[in-house]
């Protein structure tokens, strides 16, 4: 059964990682602190990847045991920011690290 993002669906999302567009405040300090605020979410990382005039373009990963991307997303858009991107997604019982194979590009 499918939930949509806005439902009471229990997220199962164990990490994600979102391409952020932010104003330059709040601080990635403040961002991460009110990520890893919300419930399910275990652990939050903001990194800085390009500073332009008016905003600065952040790699969010946030780990946890139910992270909801509705409340993060919400949350998000309070501190002022917009995903440009869902770079990904892991979902279920445990955590699945990536395995390069030989079709990989190094």
């Amino acid at each position: 059964m499918e939930a949509s993002p806005g439902s009471d669906f229990v997220s199962d999302i164990r990490r994600l990682v979102l391409d952020v567009l932010k104003p330059h405040k709040p601080s990635l300090v403040e961002m991460s602190q009110r990520l890893s605020s919300l419930k399910g979410v275990d652990g939050a990382s903001c990194t800085l990847e390009e500073v332009d005039q008016d905003t600065e373009s952040v790699k969010v990963t946030l780990e946890g045991s139910a992270v909801n991307y509705a409340s993060v997303e919400d949350t998000l858009r309070e501190l002022g920011a917009v995903i440009h991107s869902v770079d990904l997604v892991a979902s279920g019982k445990r955590l699945v690290e990536d395995v390069h194979t030989g079709q990989d590009h190094l």
